[in-house]
């Protein structure tokens, strides 16, 4: 009996299995240590992690770019071109340049950390304690999944609406910014001019609600994927880890950082795609 104790001890804390402890994951990280007073989390080491893996994982694979790429090289090449095949026409040939980076390092970074929560350890190695009969509880993960820690996906959704006002007002300029959000889109001469100028306090007061729309939008970025990222860390824990939510989880984290960069590509759409949407429509 005691052995059969130690086994199961052993699988819980590797993940096999799952406790009443593991039934519901922190919402906050946990603090590991301090650097200068500052806490350093988990879910930060993590995301570092990634990062560094992520980054030697892209130069073993592509090394030195040949005219003829290698099989990595053509892996990471493909990677691009789908992405840029995707966004383009929804960003608009203007600013796709300048998004692009942007929308692959979004992209592979959001999917990985997504992803991290499902590696062997995750979230189930740690400090802890062994209670009465025997089992394991963890109660300071080492390792979190970065998007499922709010701060990281806060931070996610500032630098994408920084990077889209940046993007914005140098391909569509200030004045293009302002005139989408309240200007007067009825045309004076379907309407008639008087129509034509009680419009303009109508379109005024939709641009104010834009405005908070677009204020709100690290909001609804950062949250939606938290929330979806979050409540599959508890799921994995709650079910015991079973196969199939590792299959559902796949997809989740596949989905979810296509969401992000699709709606990061129609925020900047919205207002540097109205040339190329001239152009179309001539043609």
């Amino acid at each position: 009996m005691h052995r059969l104790k130690s086994v199961s001890a052993t699988l819980i804390a590797t993940g096999f299995f799952a406790t009443d402890s593991f039934a519901a994951v922190s919402p906050a990280p946990e603090a590991l240590f301090s650097v200068f007073g500052l806490p350093i989390t988990n879910s930060m080491v993590t995301s570092w992690v990634v990062v560094i893996l992520l980054i030697i994982g892209v130069r073993m694979m592509v090394g030195k770019p040949q005219l003829i790429p290698g099989r990595g090289q053509a892996i990471i090449e493909n990677l691009l071109v789908g992405l840029r095949d995707m966004v383009e026409p929804i960003i608009g040939k203007k600013a796709v340049g300048a998004a692009l980076p942007l929308v692959i390092g979004f992209f592979v970074y959001i999917l990985i950390q997504n992803w991290s929560g499902l590696f062997p350890g995750v979230g189930t190695l740690g400090g802890g304690y062994t209670d009465a009969e025997g089992y394991f509880h963890i109660t300071k993960p080492w390792i979190r999944p970065a998007n499922a820690d709010w701060n990281g996906t806060i931070a996610l959704a500032i630098v994408a609406m920084a990077a889209w006002l940046f993007i914005v007002l140098k391909y569509a300029g200030f004045k293009t910014l302002i005139v989408d959000l309240f200007g007067n889109k009825a045309d004076k001469e379907e309407v008639g001019k008087g129509m034509w100028l009680l419009l303009i306090p109508v379109f005024l007061f939709v641009g104010l609600i834009e405005v908070v729309s677009i204020a709100i939008r690290p909001l609804t970025l950062s949250v939606r994927l938290f929330g979806n990222i979050f409540g599959g860390e508890n799921l994995l824990h709650g079910m015991g880890f079973f196969p199939i939510f590792y299959f559902l989880e796949l997809l989740v984290g596949l989905v979810q950082a296509l969401v992000f960069i699709l709606l990061f590509s129609v925020y900047i759409g919205l207002i540097c795609n109205h040339d190329d949407g001239h152009e179309h429509a001539e043609h």
